[in-house]
């Protein structure tokens, strides 16, 4: 099969499609043909050296989530048939050809759907409902701040406050505010000449918000503590202002707060199991009714993989960039 195999680390030129080993399912596994991919900054930073691989032992092949049909199926498989329709996230392995996956954490792509699409939802989609509603606590009345409102977590974000009647806060660079307001956004921060925690206390009569979902760590840290409601919750899934700062662990004291990070890739099959199948469940019905839609950027051929890392890096996108395998 085809694949992005990293043989060294370092900038976008590393990203050489070359042929590597198809993958065999075990007895619960399917085997997938990948129709196309989505990147992720877990990517960028696999490729530079900075995130491990989680398959030592076999090529190293990165890529976090897929769409595509299922080849062939374990022993044990009772969910798939060959030809079925799914979408997913893994370890990594999907910016290749072929993949395993576990049968339970395979998630059907919904009726219509293309490929590119399908490829968009799995990590933003999930990352963003485990982040506000099952480990956040959001609920239809409450108010959310989500920052990088305009990335593929927040648009993401923005739609599932949205959709289960809570109201969402996001903060965003200028040229990204109408795209956020057009997905629904109660309130929009451009964070180059607005301050999100006056923001925060106007839209909320002073309360402050119950949840914050931050991607960006480092002097937000202070600033999302100012801006939560009494017994709020930060959820932090990322931190890509890079270096800490110093934190004064106090200021959560008064309001009751509490900070929890938090992560896909990590976990424990067992877990992306169990939040795969809590999702399809709960959320996934939504993609059909329109009330959840995924929100692409951009699609690039598979060739050229580096080009569209390069897009991610410079923080261009509005949504998801795309890797279509078929192209």
């Amino acid at each position: 099969m085809r694949a992005v195999v990293l043989r060294q680390h370092g900038g976008p030129e590393v990203l050489v499609i070359t042929e590597s080993t198809d993958p065999v399912p075990g007895p619960e596994e399917v085997l997938v043909r990948v129709h196309a991919t989505a990147l992720n900054r877990a990517d960028l930073l696999q490729r530079m050296g900075m995130y491990p691989n989680p398959f030592p032992a076999d090529d190293e092949i990165p890529g976090l989530e897929f769409a595509g049909e299922v080849v062939s199926c374990g022993p044990r498989v009772l969910m798939w048939r060959p030809g079925d329709r799914v979408m997913g996230i893994v370890s990594g392995g999907a910016y290749a050809e072929k993949l395993v996956i576990h049968e339970r954490q395979a998630m059907e792509v919904p009726a219509g759907m293309s490929w590119t699409d399908a490829a968009a939802i799995p990590e933003v989609f999930i990352t963003a409902w485990d982040a506000l509603v099952v480990q956040g606590g959001l609920t239809s009345g409450r108010w959310a701040m989500v920052h990088a409102g305009a990335s593929g977590v927040g648009t993401a974000a923005i739609q599932i406050c949205r959709a289960i009647g809570a109201r969402v806060i996001v903060t965003c660079s200028a040229g990204k505010v109408q795209a956020c307001r057009g997905l629904g956004a109660d309130v929009v921060v451009d964070y180059g000449s607005q301050d999100f925690v006056e923001a925060a206390r106007e839209a909320t009569g002073g309360a402050g918000v119950d949840v914050v979902l931050d991607v960006i760590g480092g002097e937000y840290v202070e600033k999302n503590v100012a801006a939560l409601a009494v017994k709020g919750r930060i959820i932090q899934v990322g931190v890509m202002a890079g270096k800490p700062l110093p934190f004064n662990i106090g200021l959560l004291l008064g309001k009751r707060a509490t900070i929890t990070g938090t992560v896909l890739r990590a976990r424990p099959t067992e877990e992306k199991i169990a939040i795969s199948r809590q999702f399809a469940a709960e959320m996934l019905p939504l993609f059909s009714t329109g009330a959840l839609r995924p929100v692409v950027d951009s699609v690039y051929a598979f060739a050229d993989v580096a080009e569209a890392q390069q897009r991610m890096a410079s923080n261009a996108n509005t949504g998801k960039i795309v890797l279509d395998l078929d192209r």
